[in-house]
């Protein structure tokens, strides 16, 4: 059984009255969930670099759309402004992902330091920021990879030479606007400050060429968003071997 979400519905907006309009519905799986989507015609496949879709908040004109409900937007011809939907958001506002957060805080390895998180999402950021700080560290936010970037380039500002020993660890997602998290963890570990400080990957996107991509990109792990047991295992296992690695 595969449930099926009507976008339309989700979405606020008027569904077209047309009957020669003939619904389809999109299979989809991420967070190793399988859903459908209804949505009203399908028009083609676009292959657009993240580099050229920005952040909802940069585009005005959208009307009611809730922009939580956006992830980013990209323009096509015509000036036409092309949304792209955080479908995470859906899924779980409609109860189909209940990310698992519960864990026995003896269990968690507790830390001192910093960490980097990147997400475009809201609500997945929050679980990964609210699940470092159970382990002791501070948490920098940023909602993609050239974001991320930025706040490395500050924190080696504020602690020049000692961030590799700050920073502990670095946690993005892979689908974000303008810079996506494998170009992001290229340029990190093709940068001599920062090639050292590990990352982890944690996407929705639950394939395993994905996992390859990952690690081919200079991850220490990949994860499926979100089980606290395996996201806790998965980390403290990286920076054991990142602090014996340094002895």
């Amino acid at each position: 059984m595969i449930p099926v979400v009507n976008l339309a519905k989700w979405m606020n907006i008027n569904e077209p009255k047309d009957k020669k309009i003939k619904p389809r519905i999109v299979i989809t799986e991420f967070s190793d969930i399988l859903i459908g989507f209804i949505v009203h015609e399908a028009k083609r496949i676009r292959r657009i670099s993240w580099k050229d879709i920005e952040p909802a908040s940069f585009v005005s004109g959208m009307g009611a759309l809730d922009k939580s409900q956006i992830t980013g937007v990209t323009r096509i011809e015509n000036d036409e402004v092309l949304l792209i939907l955080d479908l995470e958001s859906v899924v779980e506002e409609l109860g189909f992902y209940k990310p698992r957060t519960d864990m026995d805080e003896n269990e968690i390895m507790q830390l001192n330091g910093i960490s980097l998180v990147l997400d475009d999402s809201m609500v997945a950021r929050k679980l990964v920021s609210d699940a470092l700080k159970k382990m002791g560290l501070k948490v920098v936010e940023a909602k993609d990879g050239l974001e991320g970037l930025e706040k490395l380039e500050e924190l080696y500002d504020i602690y020049t030479d000692r961030l590799e020993s700050e920073l502990k660890i670095i946690i993005s997602d892979v689908e974000m606007p303008q810079m996506d998290g494998f170009h992001f963890a290229a340029k990190v570990k093709d940068d001599d400050r920062f090639k050292e400080i590990p990352i982890v990957f944690n996407s929705s996107i639950s394939d395993h060429f994905s996992e390859l991509r990952g690690k081919e990109a200079g991850g220490e792990a990949y994860l499926t968003k979100f089980d606290a047991a395996v996201f806790y295992k998965e980390i403290s296992n990286v920076l054991k071997s990142h602090i014996k690695d340094e002895e």
